[in-house]
């Protein structure tokens, strides 16, 4: 999730419903298979009704039908307190989808800023923990892209990591509510973290934090959850099969904002 902090209530959750021509989505590192759209649908509107049964207010971003890869609201949008910040994408062909989540941010009363070139960031490049805002540097996020983020964060510690065989950042690592990080060391440049905890299964690194001691995780990770379970954490497991196939995880498909 972006915000620098774990909420102790929960907030407002912005998300896009994938649009008539999510099948034609970018895919980088995923095997290529056919996107049921249909089961897709069905699936974001229980990755929805978990944020719901988790306290948050669900707020729908304008549709962006022509963009594919427009579901992935997380991209898009970065929210940091009051502060919006809107990505700019190293796929040029996903740079449409700000338009949308620039007015989601400003019908929120949000402060709004923005990544300018020849800066790029996608979202999913950010992690936020505590103080410290990790941002992942691959094909999607450039040097020139963070130096703008963390001119615009201020006093916020922001630490590059160079990433490889990935997406983004946040397909290799999150974090759990008490900053824990979690993901894949061969993903990752190890040597910046504090520590990271090595998930059981690739898809146990994509936690959304919704409280707490409340995580929402992919069913495609049954041992790492059971594993959170055993530490006392509440984890909610959804099925988002369909967006796994396009490159997409958990954090992907929501911006929350508390």
């Amino acid at each position: 999730m972006n915000p620098a902090t774990v909420p102790n209530a929960a907030g407002r959750a912005l998300v896009r419903e994938p649009g008539p021509r999510l099948a034609e989505g970018i895919v980088t590192h995923a095997v290529p298979r056919p996107v049921d759209a249909a089961l897709a649908a069905r699936q974001h509107e229980a990755y929805v009704a978990a944020l719901r049964s988790a306290g948050w207010q669900v707020r729908a971003v304008a549709p962006a039908d022509d963009l594919p890869d427009a579901v992935f609201i997380e991209d898009a949008l970065l929210v940091f307190g009051d502060l919006a910040i809107l990505g700019r994408s190293g796929e040029e062909r996903r740079r449409d989808e700000v338009a949308g989540a620039e007015q989601a941010a400003r019908e929120l009363g949000l402060r709004v800023e923005r990544i300018e070139a020849p800066g790029t960031l996608d979202g999913g490049d950010v992690l936020a923990v505590g103080d410290t805002v990790y941002v992942g540097r691959g094909d999607r996020t450039n040097e020139e892209g963070i130096c703008r983020l963390a001119h615009l964060l201020g006093g916020r510690k922001v630490v590059p990591v160079d990433i490889s065989g990935c997406l983004h950042l946040k397909s290799a690592m999150t974090a759990l509510p008490d900053g824990e990080l979690i993901g894949v060391p061969d993903m990752v440049d190890t040597s910046v973290l504090p520590f990271l905890r090595v998930v059981q299964e690739p898809e146990g690194a994509h936690v959304v934090v919704l409280g707490p001691d409340h995580v929402l995780m992919s069913a495609s990770a049954p041992r790492t959850a059971a594993r959170l379970a055993e530490d006392g954490l509440r984890v909610t497991s959804v099925d988002i099969s369909e967006f796994e196939a396009l490159d997409g995880c958990v954090t992907c498909l929501s911006v929350l904002v508390p």
